[in-house]
């Protein structure tokens, strides 16, 4: 293999970094090599930055400081670094969560203006209005007799009052199956408000404050808990209300998707109110007609990353790549604009769009990059900001050199959309919703368990090998596979999300019921905030009956084969923390340096709740512990072994 060959299995991939190479534009793998060695003590989490008696470091060798300057040990630094990323990634998840629940806020205070002054000044409204009023009556709201905006106002309310909630629980925890939520309260693990739970981790481990790992990690998994049950599954339900709810749908994934004589937009990000409304402006028009005039044939809208799986899903807008692809789509040349909003964009997308004529545009006061265009998004001017950023795109059209522009020509077919939802009605039919087929094929052995494969990319691996690799051997062995995020772009452009795959990849089990029921081997259900979709089609199938009372009865198991992010830290915990055994890859989060935090989270804590960690840097290894994961919770349920 050539050097650009170990960096990713994507043949657009490889061809962008090849011109990048070529032009001397340097990428994250070239930053990934400056960095190296890495530092060996924060790998390892055994150094200490929390007051200023240090930085401090534990020797791993045994042979220096063996404590901090404080008297603080190996467990507990280690402990309180592992628990200050959950904080973090449980804040980026839950604020995006927050955002969407003021944008339902608006509806009803412009609704109650529209009806004074008949006219409103947002762009939004009440899509998917059966899941509204079930959300509102989930919250204790009788939807009956009322506006649309007399509910939203109500709802956003009691949504918001979740984030400041001091006492109490969580309303999302009552969609866990009930032994679950016993436990949790047995244990204190129960979230009580999603901010509260932010900053009491963060204060537990201050200098001076919790010096008992268990105890920090208890800490975190409440934290983790109240972004899984708690923001997270806010941003998603109401997504689903306000924009619509994802229903299966085609769609084209990788490089190949920009098009050489258009205009083309990229959004990247992952609150989907912005590029909801780039979607409507890129289909003006007036900007289309513009866009001619300036010589292009139209305006293509294109998605990186989370918000490229928020725009697929609901309107099959083609995905350009994952994480690890941000700064290829640019160095192709063919990027008039690339706007961004809030999470995993990259610093150095100012430099490599320097490069060339694209233009970077920050839209979130969250997140603004030195020397680079802001155009202040707004929930109240949303339709307004996208058009202002498209007609920014389409007048920098003639600014592209052609003579640079190189499109790789790689593209595959994909089908997405596949929330609980829609299994639930695919499975059981129109009139007869239910998740019983599935609940059946398990119990059957035709089927041999779920998998949920999500996460990151990270240039320390091989970009989408993991993914992949792991996902094949899991549908080849009968596991229906449940992706969201940068995951299932990978293993899309692998084309693994297409009916197809079923008979190329799936074992005989597997191949039966994709084929019966029309459906992919593995199934795409949206960004990685989307996670919270996978938690509640779990407790359905329990409530379904069959396969256990509780999450950690299931012959389920889930991975992050190639994480990044915080984010992919809490989210792991909060799944470890419902009861789900759970694989990291690229390295362990930085707890080896602690042999006792390490023990603790790999083996101890699956007595406590059920769900434990593993780590691997082997994605055929990491195949072989969750499928002998899924057949030790069949052999406990007494079921059949697995058919084929």
């Amino acid at each position: 293999m050539s050097k650009i060959e170990e960096k990713s299995i994507d043949l657009a991939t490889q061809e962008a970094l090849q011109k990048a190479q070529d032009e001397n534009i340097k990428t994250t793998w070239d930053r990934l090599d400056c960095q190296q060695p890495q530092c060996g003590f924060g790998q390892l989490g055994s150094c200490c930055t929390v007051c200023n008696m240090g930085p401090c470091r534990i020797d791993p060798f045994g042979e220096g400081a063996q404590v901090g300057v404080c008297g603080a040990n190996v467990d507990t630094i280690a402990a309180r670094n592992l628990a200050r990323k959950v904080a973090v990634g449980a804040s980026a998840h839950s604020d995006h969560g927050r955002d969407v629940a003021h944008t339902l806020a608006l509806l009803a205070q412009e609704g109650e203006h529209k009806h004074a002054s008949g006219t409103h000044t947002h762009n939004y409204t009440i899509v998917d209005t059966e899941k509204f009023h079930k959300l509102a009556k989930e919250f204790g709201i009788n939807p009956e007799n009322k506006s649309k905006e007399e509910i939203a106002k109500e709802l956003s309310k009691k949504l918001l009052e979740e984030f400041g909630k001091q006492e109490g629980e969580l309303a999302f925890c009552q969609r866990a199956p009930q032994k679950r939520q016993q436990l949790w309260r047995k244990l204190g693990l129960t979230p009580r408000g999603i901010d509260r739970e932010v900053v009491e981790l963060l204060h537990t481990t201050t200098m001076g404050v919790d010096n008992d790992y268990k105890n920090i990690l208890n800490t975190a998994m409440r934290c983790a808990l109240s972004d899984g049950w708690g923001g997270s599954m806010i941003a998603t339900e109401v997504q689903d209300i306000i924009l619509g709810s994802p229903q299966p749908i085609r769609g084209k994934v990788n490089l190949g998707v920009l098009k050489e004589n258009y205009v083309n937009i990229v959004v990247h990000g992952h609150e989907p109110v912005l590029s909801e409304m780039a979607v409507k402006a890129a289909n003006d028009p007036e900007l289309v007609k513009l866009a001619k005039s300036y010589g292009a044939e139209g305006i293509n809208l294109v998605g990186i990353c989370c918000t490229a799986n928020e725009v697929l899903m609901r309107h099959g807008v083609p995905v350009a790549g994952n994480f690890l692809q941000q700064e290829l789509a640019i160095v192709t040349g063919a990027v008039e604009v690339m706007l961004v909003d809030v999470q995993c964009i990259m610093p150095a997308l100012h430099e490599v769009s320097n490069c060339f004529h694209t233009k970077l545009i920050t839209t979130s006061s969250k997140a603004r990059f030195p020397g680079v265009m802001h155009i202040d998004f707004t929930i109240d001017n949303a339709y307004e900001t996208a058009k202002a950023i498209i007609k920014a795109g389409v007048e920098n059209f003639p600014n592209r050199d052609k003579q640079r522009v190189s499109i790789p020509k790689h593209e595959m077919d994909l089908v997405a959309g596949f929330t609980k939802e829609v299994v639930f009605n695919i499975l059981g039919g129109q009139y007869r919703s239910t998740y019983q087929p599935l609940n059946d094929a398990i119990v059957s052995g035709r089927l041999r368990g779920l998998a949920g494969v999500v996460g990151c990319n990270n240039p320390k691996q091989t970009h989408d090998l993991f993914h992949t690799v792991l996902v094949k051997e899991l549908i080849k062995n009968d596991v229906l596979v449940l992706q969201t995020g940068c995951s299932a772009i990978a293993c899309a452009k692998q084309g693994l999300l297409i009916p197809e795959a079923a008979k190329l990849y799936a074992g005989k089990g597997l191949q039966e019921i994709c084929e019966a029921v029309g459906i992919p081997p593995v199934l795409h259900l949206g960004a990685c905030v989307d996670n919270s979709r996978i938690l509640t089609a779990a407790s359905h199938v329990i409530a379904q009956g069959g396969l256990g009372e509780d999450l950690s009865d299931i012959p389920a198991a889930g991975c992050a084969p190639e994480w990044m992010s915080e984010k992919a830290i809490t989210i792991g915990l909060y799944f470890v923390a419902s009861g789900v055994y759970t694989i990291f890859g690229a390295s362990p989060f930085a707890v080896l340096g602690s042999k006792n935090l390490t023990n603790y989270l790999t083996n101890e804590i699956e007595g406590v709740v059920g769900g434990c960690f593993a780590f691997s840097d082997d994605p055929l290894e990491m195949a072989r512990l969750m499928i002998a994961h899924i057949d030790k919770k069949r052999q406990a349920l007494k079921l059949k072994p697995a058919m084929y």
